[in-house]
């Protein structure tokens, strides 16, 4: 059943302005984004939908600190992050963001424990590995090797690798697009407990519309701008969705 739930208020974790991007390729120029302004805030489920090459990965990474626009501005809490350094944005990504991919980069010869634990030796308070992992139901998995673990369970230590640390913001590109329905909807209920349960903003990159109805804002990117803005007025849980 879709439950009533406010946007969340209050200041920007991210504010953006005027983002562009523009990758040259022989003489060809590409234009990535072409100028977008955009506010996320505290505790927001926010999911980017649009076509492949809207711009919804370039935007991720910007905000992300893994690529810097080619004009434009970002600031996270304030702080400016356009003009930061490498130092500064490798401190702002370990300490901040969680990201979590398509593709799971677990290390194969690691548990799941050791894959975590990799995370939380180098965070200033982390969660444990064991209490990231339960987070994601697989408190009974956390001894296992990827290569004993499905996909969706890969990507669920994946989610655990990426929160172990606590981060303000969760970016996920593309969650589920390698995972069958009723795995994905698992992984989604991950992502939806933390979202509710620790406040981390989260940011769903994804080509699938029916996730959207699980979002307090739904964005649509086209040709690398933001074409339309929905904010539904009911949230369908994740274990409700099916494609």
């Amino acid at each position: 059943m879709a439950v009533v739930a406010p946007l969340p208020v209050g200041e920007a974790v991210f504010r953006a302005r005027g983002l562009t991007k523009t990758y040259r390729m022989g003489e060809v120029e590409v234009h990535a984004l072409r100028g977008i302004d955009l506010d996320l805030f505290r505790g927001e489920f926010v999911v980017l939908l649009g076509p492949s090459g809207s711009g919804k990965s370039t935007l991720l990474n910007i905000l992300g600190g893994l690529d810097a626009p080619t004009a434009g501005e970002v600031w996270y809490e304030g702080h400016h992050l356009t003009g930061a350094s490498e130092r500064e944005l490798t401190l702002f990504r370990r300490e901040h963001v969680g990201f979590v991919f398509q593709f799971y980069n677990l290390i194969p010869s690691l548990t799941a424990r050791e894959n975590v634990a990799i995370v939380t030796e180098i965070a200033e308070q982390p969660m444990t590995p064991e209490e990231a992992l339960a987070r994601v139901d697989l408190a009974d998995r956390m001894d296992h090797f990827p290569a004993q673990l499905s996909g969706g369970q890969q990507q669920r230590v994946a989610i655990a690798r990426a929160i172990a640390k606590r981060p303000a913001v969760l970016l996920c590109d593309e969650p589920t697009g390698a995972l069958d329905s009723a795995t994905g909807v698992r992984v989604l209920e991950a992502l939806e407990r933390v979202n509710a349960e620790l406040g981390t903003t989260t940011v769903v990159i994804t080509h699938n519309a029916d996730i959207a109805r699980m979002a307090h804002r739904v964005l649509y990117l086209g040709d690398g701008r933001i074409v339309r803005e929905e904010r539904p007025a009911q949230r369908t849980p994740a274990k409700e969705l099916r494609w």
